[in-house]
């Protein structure tokens, strides 16, 4: 019998021995006392695919609430139990406008045409020869969340339509540059190849500026609900111009005008107007930990624990507050503060039993301040879903626990 082969019955009678065995009494494991696992061996190596522990089970995706029909729907990245700037691949955040395509990259093709000197169409593999570029940037959809209740119990439900990863693929400037581009040519409109065909308006500028035509996520091949096996990243920009599963570059000399970005992802004013596009995720942070459902079981020095972003660039401060704003005082950011991606920031603070209002605000390297969701309602009146860069508050209650300062 090979080793491997040895080596999984041995797992198979180990699991079974521990299923078997009687479940020890509350506290029984607890030092000074050997607890099981350090009595025993563990499991084998070499699993095909690693997963994470099994206490770690809660900390998944969920539909976003109040949804129940799951094809064009959005899952949250659960931001309250998550650390640092990079969201693992199982748990980024998903939008989807008809369900998630099963896409062969050997029959998959990017079409590239409309104003360029030589229409090309390009395989997988092809795009994967070009030279290629790895950068760490966030996506956020647009509405996340928006400007009307329900507010959300957690960090999931306020803001998680948002997760930031290593994006590995080719400039889309290269691949232009390969098809040549006409002097008249001023937009690219992005087609996806998912049931709903999504489609959008790209700017010229943004195109030959930081875009990317993105196969690999955090190191690995793009997960089918991100895109695979090829969609396209526009840093900095709301999510649905992200378009996944990409199959179309169709370069012209105006923006199309396609439904979603018309009847969809357009900003309602209190006039009854709507702004033609809007197109950059501003500044904004949030406190993570302690935030809502989280519950404080200790008095004294504590830490806030959040993440700050903008679509124009570098975050340059956090300021954070205990007193609901009458009073600010730095956050600390973590290292590496980049452009167009999460920067992890932290704050002490103390608690003592008393009510505590806390709360972030963000600030970029254009000077921008992260406002209150009153500024926003003045500029904009209550009838705007999208784009909603509020400053959000957590209530610490005098029995530590942490609700939504909104509710």
């Amino acid at each position: 019998m090979s080793s491997v082969a040895t080596l999984g019955l041995a797992g198979k009678a180990l699991a079974e021995t521990a299923a078997a065995a009687p479940a020890a009494a509350p506290g029984a494991d607890l030092p000074p006392n050997i607890p099981p696992w350090t009595r025993s061996l563990g499991a084998p190596t070499a699993k095909p695919y690693g997963t994470p522990s099994k206490y770690e089970s809660s900390v998944i995706r969920h539909l976003y609430p109040g949804l129940t029909e799951p094809m064009s729907a959005y899952s949250t990245s659960p931001l309250q139990d998550l650390d640092g700037i990079i969201t693992p691949n199982g748990l980024f955040y998903e939008r989807h406008h008809a369900g998630v395509p099963q896409i062969d990259p050997a029959q998959h093709r990017l079409m590239v045409h409309g104003l360029v000197d030589t229409p090309l169409l390009f395989t997988v593999d092809e795009l994967r020869q070009f030279p290629s570029q790895s950068r760490i940037h966030f996506l956020e959809c647009s509405g996340n969340p928006s400007f009307t209740p329900p507010w959300g119990k957690t960090a999931a439900e306020v803001c998680g339509l948002l997760s930031c990863a290593q994006w590995t693929g080719v400039p889309l400037k290269t691949v232009l540059e390969e098809c040549g581009l006409k002097p008249q040519a001023k937009w690219v409109i992005a087609e996806g190849a998912d049931g709903a065909a999504m489609d959008r308006s790209i700017p010229i500028e943004k195109c030959l500026d930081d875009a990317m035509l993105v196969y690999s996520q955090n190191g690995e091949r793009l997960r089918p609900e991100q895109g695979y096996p090829l969609r396209l990243l526009v840093p900095g920009f709301e999510g649905n111009m992200n378009v996944k599963w990409l199959r179309r570059l169709h370069v012209t000399d105006a923006p199309a005008y396609t439904r979603e970005e018309t009847a969809k992802y357009t900003d309602l004013l209190a006039n009854g107007k709507a702004r033609k596009f809007s197109f950059v995720m501003e500044c904004k942070s949030l406190i993570t930990a302690p935030s809502g459902t989280h519950k404080l079981t200790r008095k004294g020095k504590h830490e806030m624990r959040g993440i700050a972003w903008s679509g124009h660039g570098k975050i340059t401060n956090v300021d954070v507050s205990v007193d609901g704003g009458d009073n600010w005082y730095p956050a600390t950011l973590d290292a590496p503060v980049l452009d167009k991606a999460l920067t992890a920031f932290r704050a002490p603070f103390d608690w003592h039993g008393e009510e505590l209002m806390i709360m972030s605000r963000a600030i970029d390297e254009t000077g921008y301040v992260q406002p209150t969701l009153q500024q926003l309602i003045d500029v904009r009146g209550k009838v705007s879903f999208y784009h909603n860069n509020a400053i959000q508050p957590w209530k610490i209650d005098a029995n530590g626990e942490v609700t939504n300062g909104r509710a």
